[in-house]
């Protein structure tokens, strides 16, 4: 029998993920739009990564070749590919933005933030059965 996908915990994780992303990054974009933009993309990347996280065994049903991969080819194996991808993506536009020149109150994005963001998003299914019992249960 296939696990039930996890939708609502996703979600809710996502976006506080993706809210934590924003607060580091809004004070470095001067324009409003591009603030819009990368609030947007924060939020998105961060949703689907913690969709992916909390749905490893549906993600690698999808993908079945990656099971044949040593190492990636686990849950463990995806949270790790999956938190490295985020910190790099995380970083990258820290990086863009540096580059274009929006880099007036010092970069909120270093290393640590992006690592932190990448294991937030990669690992939390490990640390929701904590969290989990303390919310409403409406978001349970």
């Amino acid at each position: 029998m296939a696990e039930a996908l996890v939708f609502l915990p996703a979600i809710i994780v996502g976006a506080i993920v993706g809210f934590y992303e924003v607060i580091l990054i809004h004070k470095d974009v001067q324009v409003p739009q591009h603030r819009a933009g990368h609030a947007v993309h924060a939020f998105i990347f961060a949703v689907v990564g913690t969709f992916i996280s909390f749905n490893v065994p549906f993600v690698l049903g999808l993908i079945p070749g990656l099971a044949a991969i040593p190492l990636l080819g686990s849950v463990l194996g995806i949270r790790i590919a999956l938190a490295i991808i985020m910190a790099i993506k995380v970083h990258g536009v820290s990086s863009a933005l540096k580059s274009a020149g929006m880099a007036t109150a010092g970069m909120r994005e270093t290393w640590l933030h992006s690592i932190i963001v990448g294991v937030l998003v990669a690992f939390v299914p490990y640390i929701w059965p904590f969290v989990a019992p303390v919310l409403p249960a409406w978001l349970q």
